[in-house]
């Protein structure tokens, strides 16, 4: 079992540190990491069911800590997206607020497992077989929403509350971080800072949000470092032109249309024309009079 599960960490372990290292925006790196994260958990689960377990301790140890491992960071990286994904377009203050609240989520989860939660946090053993060996009833009174869907021979009482538990302390760690440079951002002088002469966009709102998210996954704004969120309310700024507060929203409907990508289609084929049609010197044949 040992050589397996070293070779799959390992495994995980440079593809996602070789998406962490790609000039790409959040959104594009969670969604990446999560495919890589949940095709290694399968793998796992189907080694598993099919492993005998030498004995008590040895399943308890996969239980409490191997598959916690793995797991917390498939969790992490799917709820980051989702929070990205849900992000607010409005102010500062907006978007802070909307942060805050997910941070409450994670004390409200500790809440509610608090016994089991204090049990792990201590170091403690003498449950672990309650918690950690398959096939055991679950006394606690807090349970996850899914709990009679889960696989029985794949979970136990507790691993997936250890996992989550890891991935809170994760995304905790995440959300505090997107809150200082939120923090910092405002502080700057440029935070405010917008061209004198604005321009009016007089195309659709969805064509605009079209093009943020083409220029953003594209990252062309100080290498893909620039939140889409601070992007858009610039757009919004110097356009004369209010978004909505969750472009993300508005992506998500994007992508499941016939034709996802129609402005920016639209925008290659005017400009291959303009391309065709513009004489040397700069003169378009069309407007050429003589």
């Amino acid at each position: 079992m040992i050589n397996f599960i070293d070779k799959l960490q390992k495994e995980i372990r440079q593809q996602i540190q070789q998406i962490e290292a790609e000039d790409k925006n959040i959104l594009k790196k969670s969604l990446d990491a999560s495919h890589v994260l949940g095709e290694g958990f399968d793998r796992l689960k189907e080694f598993i069911i099919a492993y005998q377990f030498q004995n008590e301790d040895e399943e308890i140890l996969f239980f409490k800590e191997v598959k916690p491992k793995i797991f917390c960071h498939l969790i992490y990286y799917r709820k980051v997206y989702n929070i990205e994904m849900h992000r607010p377009v409005a102010s500062v203050e907006a978007q802070k607020e909307y942060l805050k609240k997910k941070l409450d989520v994670i004390q409200d989860f500790n809440d509610k497992i608090l016994d089991f939660y204090r049990y792990y946090r201590s170091g403690a053993t003498y449950l672990d077989a309650a918690y950690f060996v398959r096939g055991q009833p679950d006394t606690e009174q807090y349970l996850e929403t899914f709990y009679y869907e889960r696989d029985p021979q794949f979970s136990t009482n507790a691993d997936f509350k250890v996992a989550k538990i890891m991935a809170n302390d994760m995304l905790q760690a995440y959300l505090l971080s997107e809150l200082e440079l939120l923090d910092n951002y405002m502080q700057k002088p440029s935070a405010t800072s917008f061209p004198k002469v604005k321009l009016t966009w007089t195309g659709s709102k969805t064509d605009l949000i079209e093009l943020i998210y083409a220029l953003d996954t594209e990252g062309c704004f100080n290498n893909g470092k620039i939140p889409i969120i601070q992007i858009a309310a610039y757009f919004e700024s110097i356009f004369n032109i209010d978004l909505g507060n969750n472009i993300a929203r508005n992506f998500y409907d994007m992508r499941i249309r016939n034709q996802p990508t129609p402005f920016l289609d639209r925008l290659r084929e005017e400009i291959r024309k303009r391309m065709e049609n513009t004489k040397p010197g700069g003169k378009d044949k069309d407007n050429d009079k003589k």
